[in-house]
């Protein structure tokens, strides 16, 4: 399949949206390997959806940075995979071109919302994936699928390319069926950018290592606490345990602003979403609108018909919290807490090298089971906390509870993505041995 010029894969699971012809690659360090890359990252003369109605049919003139230095590395690129509509979503389930099932169950979700790139992976339709991660949409579904998912620093990686929700948190990233091939997928995608002015000049080039005797791995109890699934606490302390045996040390430490972290993602997301989505409006983006009708019905009408439910309650959501009187009340306090947050993991890490806990407080829930949306918006409370801190973290395959794989989320400090992988590494290999 790598190197394909068509790309017609046995798609069970829904993972793709498109699918491509793309010429194979001699060159680079990804000669001739497919790699599949979510639906919200440009690419020149694809189709590139954010699985929403309301994009359907557009074809950027560019590609991302990302993408760019894909191909210059002799990757072929091979199809768009699915995911929630804008990314908003932590099952693939508001997709509006149907829901991803789960390779390692299909009557279970993939996780979101880069459950179609972990599908691919999993299902093994190609070897490496790129997904993007705003509040966990990476490590979530490389758990719920037994993959490995990197969320890099904040600024590592360029995000110019991508179609915005939340443009402080999000963070394009690698995902594939092991570490080594997870860093040298991030090996390819993290080179400065001039066009992303959040971006800084700090290019990974590693090569992982699983001599991490010495390392100090910090253990909040919060990410053990109520809400956790015994089992899942149970097999991501044996995992730590892995860890331990390898010549690590294990420090209790503690992430007190957990308890206002969910509330201040939230805050800030949908506020974010709110401005980002007020493009799309049938005059710059989007089926042109009905010009028979005011501007206001029009914008109204179309907006009303071709967004999901979710993302058009993320909108509301965001508008309210930046609306006159409010945006002292929610966002300003969000802001606050996202800072403590940041200060709490600072904290940390003068006393541990990285934090280890669950990636997600469950296995992959079933189609259709998470129906109230305060319930989905709970299954992120374990992943927010990196995205709020722009710290790096990955989630690796630990076990498995009732047949369904388990994450061992591993965090590190900012630009400290190399200790990181290193961690997952020799996690990796241990059980290996």
């Amino acid at each position: 399949m790598a190197g394909s010029l068509d790309f017609t894969p046995d798609d069970r699971c829904n993972a793709f949206i498109t699918t491509c012809r793309e010429a194979p690659f001699s060159d680079g360090a990804l000669a001739g390997v497919a790699v599949a890359v979510k639906d919200n990252i440009s690419t020149a003369g694809i189709q590139t959806t954010c699985g929403s109605r309301i994009l359907e049919g557009y074809i950027p003139p560019y590609d991302a940075h990302v993408v760019e230095l894909l191909r210059k590395e002799g990757a072929a690129i091979v199809g768009k995979t699915n995911m929630d509509e804008f990314g908003m979503g932590t099952t693939t389930e508001t997709s509006a071109f149907g829901p991803t099932r789960n390779p390692a169950d299909p009557s279970r979700v993939p996780g979101g919302s880069s459950g179609g790139s972990a599908a691919a992976v999993a299902a093994g339709l190609v070897p490496m994936a790129l997904g993007t991660d705003t509040g966990g949409s990476i490590r979530c579904p490389a758990a719920f699928c037994g993959i490995v998912g990197l969320k890099p620093t904040y600024g590592r990686v360029s995000r110019y390319g991508l179609i915005a929700y939340a443009n402080s948190l999000e963070q394009i990233g690698p995902m594939a069926r092991t570490v080594e091939d997870v860093s040298r997928l991030m090996s390819a995608i993290a080179r400065y950018d001039p066009r992303d002015s959040t971006m800084l000049d700090k290019p990974y080039d590693h090569r992982p290592s699983a001599d991490i005797a010495g390392l100090r791995v910090g253990v909040p109890e919060e990410y053990f606490g109520e809400g956790v699934d015994p089992r899942v606490a149970e097999t991501v302390r044996n995992a730590i345990g892995v860890l331990e045996d390898l010549g690590a040390t294990t420090v209790p430490v503690s992430i007190p602003g957990m308890r206002y972290a969910l509330a201040a993602y939230y805050v800030i997301c949908t506020s974010e979403a709110s401005s980002n989505l007020a493009r799309f409006d049938g005059v710059r983006y989007g089926p042109a609108v009905d010009t028979r009708k005011s501007w206001h019905e029009a914008y109204q009408d179309l907006r009303l018909e071709l967004f999901g439910p979710e993302v058009r309650r993320r909108i509301m959501l965001g508008t309210f919290a930046l609306s006159a009187g409010y945006a002292g009340r929610y966002y300003a306090k969000a802001q606050v807490a996202r800072r403590n947050i940041r200060q709490d993991f600072e904290r940390a890490f003068r006393e541990v090298d990285i934090i280890a806990g669950p990636t997600m407080p469950t296995v992959a829930f079933r189609l259709g089971e998470k129906t109230d949306p305060l319930s989905m918006y709970l299954s992120d409370i374990l992943t927010v906390p990196a995205n709020l801190a722009g710290i790096p973290a990955i989630s690796v395959p630990c076990g498995r509870v009732d047949g369904l794989p388990v994450g061992l989320q591993l965090m590190g400090r900012e630009f400290e993505d190399e200790r990181v992988v290193d961690a997952a590494y020799a996690y990796e290999q241990g059980v290996k041995a």
